[in-house]
């Protein structure tokens, strides 16, 4: 079992410089994870001497970088802005790569008002296509994600609607492109994940283990007290053989309880499923 963790409760604190990544990878390591997840958000510098000492910060604790999650807007109506995205990405990518990261998760944009459907899928298409090449000369995986909404962004995900993410996934079939499968965001949306991982788990490389206190709304919870189905998930996975990183999309904001506790149960869960 791969298992890692995004530390969404901690965003604003390793942001602000209130708490230090070598702190959150000294508190995952000592949770037993192979791994921690963090946000582009963390990476201030693209200087190399930079990522080599954030680097070296992470994996002094015995812990590496798993997945960098990232935001590219490929639906932006402008297409100059839709450029701009693709190099930002670019940039991203090859950041993840230094910081060790085996997985860049990236997003098919915001639902900007102007923005079609057809124009959207198209785009989204596009954009994350496009980036495949320098994923694969930095030795990365991009993973697309059933994306909701990050406080970056000031709309919804554009294919946050089940129907568009099935469209772009199968736009996107034959590339390198993987999926992030989010358990949460089916369920805020309102439609049960289960199905909806049964006709993308064959591309499935990573879970992100979330919880949401009931359907219908974005209101993150400590993991397996809200409404998630972890175990007919989990099962789904390994009746498929996945194999990938667990990445705990941890956003209770209640410290560090509120991680052992995700984490204890992630595990248990799994064994059980």
């Amino acid at each position: 079992m791969k298992l890692s963790c995004l530390p969404v409760s901690y965003f604003a604190e390793i942001i602000n410089g209130q708490m230090s990544l070598g702190q959150w990878a000294r508190e995952a390591a000592g949770l037993g994870l192979s791994a921690i997840d963090i946000t582009i958000l963390f990476v201030r510098s693209r200087n190399a001497s930079d990522l080599r000492s954030m680097r070296q910060e992470i994996e002094a604790e015995g812990v590496r970088v798993a997945m960098v999650a990232t935001y590219p807007d490929f639906t932006h109506p402008d297409r100059a802005e839709r450029f701009n995205q693709a190099r930002h990405l670019e940039a991203d990518i090859a950041a993840a790569a230094a910081l060790g990261a085996e997985l860049v998760r990236v997003t098919a944009g915001q639902a900007h008002p102007r923005t079609s459907r057809e124009e959207g899928i198209a785009w989204a298409i596009e954009g994350l296509t496009a980036a495949l090449p320098a994923a694969e000369r930095h030795g990365v995986r991009l993973v697309y994600e059933n994306h909701s909404k990050p406080g970056v962004w000031n709309y919804y995900d554009f294919s946050y609607p089940t129907d568009i993410f099935l469209a772009i996934v199968q736009g996107t079939a034959g590339t390198s492109l993987s999926i992030n499968f989010d358990m949460a965001n089916p369920l805020v949306y309102g439609d049960d994940p289960l199905p909806l991982l049964k006709r993308v788990v064959d591309r499935v490389a990573s879970v992100h283990a979330a919880d949401i206190r009931a359907a219908g709304a974005l209101e993150p919870v400590v993991i397996g007290t809200g409404v998630v189905p972890f175990r007919q998930i989990f099962s789904a996975l390994k009746e498929n053989g996945f194999d990938g990183w667990i990445c705990i999309e941890e956003a209770s904001c209640s410290g560090p309880a509120g991680v052992e506790q995700a984490v204890s149960f992630i595990r248990r869960t799994w064994e059980e499923a």
